[in-house]
């Protein structure tokens, strides 16, 4: 499949600017799957405003989102802030639209709430991994400091994940560990590894970006420029999965009497999510 990371500055707090530039990505990347960056239907430094800007799932963004995806035959990963169908509750949430009109949902299980980042202000934390079972393959969908909880990787992983989907919103600050743990997840869940993270200046926030694809066997697939927007085109082929399991077989050697402990499905089942609209 042919994927695009889509390293771009949201407008913030314009949603109509933001969803006009997902419509142009996709058009002209020619892409299978499209992603783009966390909380980039508003902009990460929304603050205030999110109450205002969530919306539920299905709802307009996504709505139109379906259409961009029904257009172009891509199916497309974007961060939105979220409100549930009670009104009662914010999440930072991941969609995935496919042609078909299906919704795939992912609500942020880590919202970052230290030094500089002050999601817990907003959003509730997720309870579920949602593994996307696509024509594209199986996608583990995370959100930035999620993907910092090997437990949630090793848990897809388990579960027969192809791919994981990280979509981010990481400052320069933090692109040193990224760079560091992405490889990490691939190589040790022997699993695709899909990052797209911001670029650009939101208030305090400096985004340099680091969106990078990452194979089985920590193979470089392709990383953006720092500081600027870009697109990174790679062209992922889940045969190699096969050949980097039997080369370091660590998904079928994982002894499940130590990981089950700290792992997530103790408490919430890794969800195969559907069609919903």
């Amino acid at each position: 499949m042919k994927v695009a990371l889509a390293q771009l500055a949201p407008k913030l707090r314009d949603k109509g600017a933001n969803l006009d530039r997902i419509e142009k990505a996709v058009a002209s990347s020619g892409a299978d799957l499209v992603m783009f960056g966390e909380l980039f239907l508003t902009g990460y430094m929304a603050r205030d405003a999110i109450p205002r800007l969530a919306e539920t799932v299905p709802g307009p963004a996504t709505e139109r989102i379906a259409r961009i995806a029904a257009e172009h035959g891509a199916h497309v990963v974007v961060g939105m802030p979220e409100r549930d169908a009670k009104g009662r509750h914010l999440f930072n949430t991941s969609v995935l639209v496919a042609p078909d009109g299906g919704v795939e949902r992912y609500r942020k299980i880590h919202p970052a709430n230290f030094g500089a980042f002050e999601e817990g202000l907003y959003f509730g934390r997720g309870s579920d991994l949602v593994l996307a079972d696509t024509k594209l393959g199986k996608l583990g969908l995370l959100i930035c400091y999620d993907a910092f909880f090997p437990e949630l990787a090793k848990a897809y992983a388990l579960q027969g994940a192809d791919a994981l989907v990280v979509i981010s919103a990481a400052p320069a600050t933090s692109k040193t560990f990224f760079d560091r743990i992405l490889p990490a997840r691939a190589i040790e869940d022997t699993v695709f590894v899909l990052y797209a993270n911001l670029v650009g200046t939101e208030l305090n926030m400096v985004f340099q970006g680091g969106t990078q694809a990452i194979g089985p066997r920590g193979e470089d697939l392709g990383r953006a420029n720092d500081f600027e927007e870009d697109v990174v085109i790679a062209d992922i082929d889940l045969r190699h999965l096969r050949v980097a399991r039997e080369f370091r077989p660590t998904v079928r050697d994982t002894r499940r009497e130590f990981w089950e402990p700290i792992a997530p499905g103790r408490r919430t089942q890794v969800r195969r999510r559907r069609k919903t609209r």
